[in-house]
C-alpha cells in the first residue's frame, strides 16, 4: 500500500501528460514522393505545394481502376487546383504499360511501383485501387480503399483538411 502511495503522484503525472498529448492536435503527415514517370518526367510532390494531389494506386489488371481512369483524367485536366498521379502497382514492363496507355489514354503521369520497394512515405497498399488526396500544404488528408469517383474526391477537397 506504501508503494502505491508513494507512486502515486508520478503515475497521476504520467496520466495527465497522456491526456494532454492525445487532446494536442496532430502533426498532418506529409509524405515525400519523387519518381520518375513514363512520359512526363520527374514528379515530385513536394513541388506540388499550393494544389490538391491526388496519388492512385492502380493495376491494369484491376477493372474498378480502370473504371476510375476517366474520372481522374477529367479532374486532372478541368481543375487547375488539382494533379493526378497514377502509380502503376503491378509487375510490368515499360513497353507494356504504353500500349496499355495507348488503349486508354490518360493525360495525368503515370509511374510504374516496384511492388517489392513501394514509396515509404505511403502505406503498400492492402487492396487496389488505393487513393490519397494530398492537400496544398503537402498533407494527407483523405484516403480511399477501393474505387473513388470524381465526387468523392471533390467532396473530400470542399470539407477542407483532414477530411477522413
Amino acid at each position: 500500500m506504501n508503494l502505491v502511495r508513494s507512486h502515486l503522484p508520478l503515475f497521476l503525472l504520467s496520466l495527465l501528460a497522456l491526456a494532454i498529448a492525445s487532446a494536442s492536435p496532430a502533426r498532418a503527415e506529409v509524405p515525400t514522393l519523387k519518381l520518375g514517370t513514363l512520359s512526363h518526367g520527374e514528379f515530385d510532390l513536394a513541388a506540388k505545394r499550393g494544389k490538391f494531389v491526388v496519388v492512385n494506386y492502380w493495376a491494369t489488371w484491376c477493372a474498378p481502376c480502370r473504371k476510375e481512369m476517366p474520372e481522374l483524367d477529367a479532374l486532372h485536366r478541368e481543375r487547375d487546383d488539382v494533379e493526378v498521379i497514377g502509380l502503376a502497382f503491378e509487375e510490368i514492363e515499360p513497353a507494356e504499360m504504353r500500349a496499355f496507355l495507348k488503349e486508354r489514354p490518360v493525360g495525368y503521369p503515370i509511374a510504374l511501383i516496384d511492388v517489392y520497394s513501394p514509396p515509404a512515405a505511403f502505406d503498400v497498399p492492402r487492396g487496389l485501387p488505393m487513393t490519397y488526396l494530398i492537400g496544398p500544404e503537402g498533407e494527407i488528408s483523405k484516403r480511399w480503399l477501393g474505387p473513388v469517383t470524381r465526387e468523392d474526391i471533390e467532396q473530400a477537397i470542399s470539407a477542407g483538411p483532414a477530411a477522413e
